[in-house]
């Protein structure tokens, strides 16, 4: 259904089964969040959104070949090193970690005690998130919010998710397409 969709055909020229397929699964959705994520991947990469499916798979194949390249002559890229470097690295490698750089700051966080647990209920975490970017007072993106929590990275998805509810309520706001977001303050 979606591969039908970005091929050009429109909801109109679907089939009575097809139809149900297509609203029961809320494709519209899917097929922004899809756009969404390869819009935001091209931009990881330095890529332009619109590169043909075959020079992506290109990219990728010659990255891979210089990514492994780099790990013959030593130098790997950690993405999780306080995970990975124990269980896979040398000895070396773990005497002197090598993190991959995601634009964030090296620096350790300033410990003020344990980091809350991330609530499984849309309600709880919709009030969280909303405190932490009132409590800011500037914008944050879904990683930082994501890392003041005890499950990290793992709740990034889930932040994303509130971040994106409460701007379309209009209650945050941001001014570099939806990379960070601020509270917005009563005028």
């Amino acid at each position: 259904m979606l591969e039908r969709l970005k091929g050009g055909a429109k909801p109109g020229d679907l089939d009575a089964k097809e139809r149900r397929i297509f609203d029961d699964g809320l494709v519209l959705i899917i097929k922004e969040l899809h756009e969404r994520l390869d819009a935001a991947v091209a931009d990881a990469y330095g890529w332009p959104v619109d590169l043909p499916e075959e020079e992506v798979l290109a990219n990728l194949v010659a990255l891979n070949r210089e990514r492994a390249k780099e790990e013959k002559r030593g130098l790997v890229r950690w993405l999780r090193p306080d995970y990975q470097i124990p269980r896979f690295g040398s000895e070396k490698e773990k005497a002197k970690q090598l993190e991959a750089d995601f634009g964030t700051s090296a620096q350790p966080a300033e410990k003020t005690g344990p980091k809350p647990a991330f609530p499984p209920d849309d309600i709880a975490q919709t009030g969280l998130v909303m405190n932490a970017l009132i409590s800011s007072g500037g914008a944050l993106d879904a990683g930082t919010i994501a890392a003041s929590f005890k499950q990290g990275r793992k709740v990034m998805p889930a932040v994303s998710s509130v971040l994106v509810s409460l701007y379309r309520m209009g209650l945050i706001s941001t001014t570099d397409g939806g990379k960070t977001f601020a509270y917005r303050r009563a005028a």
